[in-house]
């Protein structure tokens, strides 16, 4: 499951590493949508796949908060 390595992964980052992932996929996200937008993009299913793994982002950044 390709889903279950990139948590794994992201589990072991610290606090810092989690928040430049997330930056970075919100950054990929904005991009994503202004492809769309122009009809540039051609995997549109790519869009859901990142807001997912903002969300998996933001729980695991939540998480160490309340470690």
């Amino acid at each position: 499951m390709k889903s279950a390595k990139y948590l794994e992964e992201l589990r072991s980052q610290s606090a810092e590493q989690l928040n430049e992932q997330l930056v970075a996929a919100k950054k990929e996200l904005f991009n994503l949508r202004f492809q769309n937008a122009t009809n540039q993009l051609d995997n549109t299913g790519r869009i859901k796949e990142v807001r997912k793994n903002i969300a998996r982002i933001q729980t695991l950044i939540t998480e160490k908060a309340k470690a």
